[in-house]
């Protein structure tokens, strides 16, 4: 019930004034969230939050934090999950360096992308009410998506820096698109999803803005 009752809060359209611009004019820190886990071990956790300038991308806050992770896993609902301990991070940087408040947060995880279409990416941008966005570096297998010879191809006919195509499941809908991030290695994209308060296309502009590498910034650090 909590997570349709959040679910009908996102907004996949652009909302901010720096996002109607394509260089992103207006648009000072981004920030990354992510939890790792210690390989073998699904309870200890790092949850990880760095804020970056832009278009720079020089880091300006950094907290990283081991967690116990208590609750169990359920396909679809890993926000409920993983979500409060990027919530905690996200307070402290709040209470330690207010004026450091990202304006778009990258996330790790996929959002749109879950079976139940609202992932960790929506959770977190709906409960903050700020612009956010899922980036993964793997496909998850939903909606009649799999990483199938039809997939392959796709991914081969990424040739250059800033090619895409669009996941569409059988049902229609587009889940995400699929970005060459690195032009030396297109068989390894980055599957780019909505989160909240921002539109697809627009997610896919700034997180190729935020790379340096095949990964964007704000999650690579």
């Amino acid at each position: 019930r909590e997570q349709s009752q959040l679910s009908a809060s996102v907004v996949e359209e652009d909302t901010e004034e720096w996002q109607k611009d394509p260089n992103f004019t207006g648009l000072q820190r981004v920030g990354g969230v992510d939890l790792s886990y210690i390989k073998g071990d699904d309870t200890n956790a790092c949850a990880s939050l760095v804020v970056l300038n832009f278009p720079a991308l020089e880091v300006l806050y950094e907290d990283c934090q081991m967690v116990a992770v208590s609750t169990p896993y359920m396909a679809g609902f890993l926000a409920f999950r993983e979500v409060p301990f990027l919530v905690e991070a996200v307070q402290r940087l709040q209470q330690k360096e207010p004026g450091l408040k990202p304006q778009v947060w990258l996330i790790s995880f996929y959002s749109d992308l879950l079976s139940a279409g609202f992932g960790v990416a929506c959770h977190l941008g709906v409960l903050m009410d700020l612009p956010c966005i899922g980036v993964a570096k793997n496909l998850l297998q939903m909606d009649g998506l799999c990483r199938d010879e039809l997939h392959k191809e796709q991914i081969r006919s990424l040739q250059k820096e800033g090619d895409t195509f669009p996941l569409i499941g059988t049902s229609g809908k587009v889940l995400g698109m699929v970005s060459c991030g690195d032009c030396t290695n297109s068989s390894k994209p980055l599957y780019i999803s909505v989160g909240h308060k921002v539109c697809l296309e627009t997610a896919v502009h700034l997180v190729k803005s935020c790379c340096r590498y095949r990964i964007p910034e704000p999650i690579r650090q």
